[in-house]
């Protein structure tokens, strides 16, 4: 099978010739720059390129063709033609991390130091205006800074925070018509696209750290008590959201066409480590109606499988999130609590592609042994690739210090998973 085909399958449920990977189609399945860095020259050792980052905000590193085909990945990504902090994803100049891994940076990655050595980052690269996000000298990517302006409850209107999202301009979907168009007609890879503003309520948009002001409720622990002490206030933001929403799935779907397979649309977080940040009836009062009406209409005018990112112990949740019409769930993280393998494979695996899951970020890539990540692996693999439904990744991304051998044994396991299926 070609990539393409492979993932077509595994998003149909059926078994396909061979595991079907990803990694970097999304921003919730890459790596960080150092551990890509360190992965290019074990594995390609006379490739000399910097790391890209294709996404600053988490400092996410682009995996190219060369690492593509070397891992054999069957799915490439489409992001935003804008990064998180509001300037495009174009023309690349030279940046060390404070780590001193040496990457490549958008040309309006702007950014300035504060007295303890953090860089901050700033909405548009404008340096005349307050920073929007901050990387401590010790750290490997950006955290939102709170740049809320004093609440009037008097004064709150909702049209603040939706002023976030907007109609795509032509440009705009030119962009995600060629894109997508060259990759289909150029590659044989699965093709993954991040839709903009259909995810309601995550909290790494919450702070528009693409924005120059910030008007509305913008703190986190603001939004998350909003949900309880102004819940109207938020089906107001979601609402008129939605509306926009909707009008630009109609010109996207135009726009790609059969060039797509999947589509992220939200990657709003619902669990902690121990139970969900809300109860469900908050999830079917208020996010519910929105996220099953964007999924409709997806389906009603594509092909595409919709794919939705929340981290946690979700697992009260899944029900729903299976009504509200989703196909695809990551990152599947199975060390959170109720989140056991076995079960979800069991429980949702007919009607929901796992994507993820394959060995815990948290605590066996980052802290384990070689052998730990391996046996992880390949015990994850054997789980959730019964039948096809499963796309591997980790639970989550691949942070920037975590050891290259326990990336390398990670991938010994995933091809020797291979090469037992492909006997069959």
């Amino acid at each position: 099978m070609t990539p393409r085909e492979r993932i077509i399958k595994t998003l149909n449920h059926e078994a396909p010739d061979r595991l079907c990977v990803d990694l970097g189609a999304g921003g919730q399945t890459g790596i960080g720059a150092t551990a890509l860095q360190n992965l290019n020259q074990a594995l390609l050792p006379n490739y000399q390129q910097k790391v890209k980052i294709i996404e600053p905000y988490q400092m996410l590193g682009e995996v190219d063709e060369p690492l593509r085909k070397e891992l054999q990945l069957d799915v490439v990504g489409v992001p935003g033609p804008s990064t998180l902090f509001g300037f495009k994803n174009e023309n690349w100049k030279p940046f060390t991390m404070p780590n001193g891994t040496e990457v490549l940076v958008q040309v309006d990655f702007n950014y300035s130091r504060d007295e303890k050595g953090a860089y901050l980052v700033y909405p548009e690269g404008d340096l005349s205006v307050p920073p929007s996000a901050k990387m401590p000298e010790s750290s490997y990517f950006f955290d939102a800074l709170n740049r809320q302006e004093p609440i009037d409850e008097d004064k709150l209107d909702p049209r603040d925070n939706a002023s976030d999202f907007g109609i795509l301009s032509e440009s705009e979907l030119n962009y995600y018509s060629s894109t997508t168009k060259q990759l289909y007609e150029q590659t044989n890879y699965g093709i993954y696209v991040t839709l903009p503003g259909m995810a309601f309520g995550d909290v790494a948009l919450v702070p528009t750290t693409w924005g120059k002001k910030t008007k509305g409720i913008r703190d986190i622990t603001e939004w998350y008590m909003s949900l309880m002490m102004r819940p109207d206030y938020i089906y107001q933001v979601f609402e008129k959201q939605c509306e926009i929403a909707l009008k630009n799935i109609e010109l996207l779907a135009k726009a790609i066409g059969n060039h797509a397979q999947v589509v992220f649309v939200s990657g709003t977080d619902f669990g902690t480590q121990n139970s969900l940040f809300t109860n469900l009836e908050t999830y079917r009062s208020l996010f519910k109606p929105f996220q099953k009406a964007i999924n409709d209409k997806i389906h009603e005018l594509t092909d595409w499988k919709i794919f939705i990112h929340s981290c946690g112990a979700i697992y009260d949740l899944i029900p729903d999130l299976n009504d509200a019409c989703f196909d695809v769930l990551n990152p599947v993280q199975v060390s959170a609590n109720g989140m056991d393998a076995k079960r979800l494979k069991a429980e949702f695996g007919k009607e929901l592609v796992f994507w993820g899951g394959g060995v815990d970020t948290q605590k066996t890539l980052t802290f384990g042994t070689p052998e730990e990540v391996y046996r992880e692996v390949r015990e994850r693999i054997n789980i959730f690739s019964e039948g096809g439904g499963y796309v591997f990744n980790s639970i989550h991304n691949i942070q920037s210090n975590v050891p290259v051998e326990n990336i390398l044994a990670r991938y010994r396991a995933v091809n020797d998973s291979r090469n037992i299926q492909s006997n069959f």
